[in-house]
């Protein structure tokens, strides 16, 4: 009998123990895909780069909005849109920052590429062509001969310059583009392996503040003015294989958006984390728009504009190539 007992006891001790490990915290049984709405990928990466347009980012980590939708998303900062296409072929990135101009070139060599969420659009003094405060240029038509950088070739910012040296007089092949990252373009200027650069904030200020240094054109004026600049991308294949993974980061990547664009105060408040800027100098330089929403006539202009000045070889339908959110309900 006392070893009929002791059986007992120990069956009993095992059923306890399983029933344990089958329970979470809230005594329910526990479940993988609990608060994940079912997603087939829990964690991604996500490029950007360290510049205000990719703030709702920051701002979707800090508040919780990926949570939220059960996502853990790890941001990896990048130079620009261009290197970021092979990154998310490789699978090195899930998503990423892109700027517009990059993500309609990639697709006209054949890259299969979408769109899956607006970031930014430009407004007065986001994207400056800047010059040391004793340099001797002193007008867009100065710049022929002279060597800009930008952060990438072929890209954003090559187009905006060129629209800017076409209303001087001057073309493309006038100047020499060159490659710096946006957080170097200040020092390699000022130590003199360029004459001036495309740059934008939170450098445009910092530039300015800690080097002297002055605007000569904005590059967002005449047929660039109120021009959308970046937005989120993904391989068609990730999105087609990840479609509740995507539809929870385009929710709380919305959601981020719109905070954005009601309440500088968070902005500011992200752009020292991942900018390396001051509070004082987040608080005083000037900022673009933040769309919520995907628009592809606006998107269009973009493209209309890489025909124009031949980025491209053939039109766009921009429509093709955006993933739009699923409609609520």
């Amino acid at each position: 009998m006392t070893r009929i007992l002791r059986c007992r006891a120990i069956a009993l001790g095992v059923a306890v123990a399983l029933s344990l490990t089958a329970c979470g915290s809230g005594g329910e049984p526990a479940d993988t895909t609990a608060n994940t709405g079912g997603l087939e990928k829990t964690t991604i990466k996500v490029g950007a780069l360290p510049i205000p347009d990719s703030v709702s980012l920051y701002i979707a980590n800090a508040k919780g909005f990926f949570k939220e939708e059960g996502l853990t998303v790890e941001p990896v900062t990048i130079t620009g849109g261009a290197v970021a296409v092979p990154m998310i072929e490789s699978g090195e990135l899930d998503i990423s920052m892109t700027n517009y101009v990059s993500t309609f070139s990639a697709v006209s060599k054949g890259k299969k590429i979408k769109l899956v969420a607006d970031m930014y659009q430009a407004a007065e003094n986001n994207f400056n062509i800047m010059v040391p405060k004793d340099s001797t240029i002193k007008s867009v038509a100065d710049l022929k001969g002279k060597t800009i950088l930008v952060n990438t070739l072929n890209n954003i910012a090559t187009l905006a310059v060129t629209t800017q040296l076409k209303v001087a007089g001057l073309t493309a092949e006038d100047v020499k583009f060159a490659e710096k990252p946006f957080p170097d373009m200040g020092n390699a200027i000022a130590g003199g392996q360029a004459d001036a650069g495309w740059i934008t904030e939170p450098f445009i200020t910092a530039t300015q503040s800690k080097l002297g240094f002055r605007k000569l054109a904005d590059t967002m004026t005449g047929e660039t003015e109120n021009l959308p600049i970046a937005g989120w991308m993904a391989t068609e294949e990730w999105t087609q294989k990840h479609p509740k993974t995507l539809a929870a980061y385009q929710r709380a990547i919305a959601k981020a958006q719109e905070l954005a664009a009601s309440d500088r105060k968070e902005i500011e408040a992200r752009l020292p984390d991942y900018t390396k800027i001051d509070a004082q100098t987040a608080s005083v330089i000037t900022l673009g728009t933040y769309p919520s929403e995907l628009n592809a006539d606006r998107l269009q202009k973009v493209a209309d504009l890489m025909l124009e000045y031949k980025y491209l070889d053939k039109p766009i339908d921009v429509k093709s190539i955006i993933v739009a959110p699923p409609s609520a309900g």
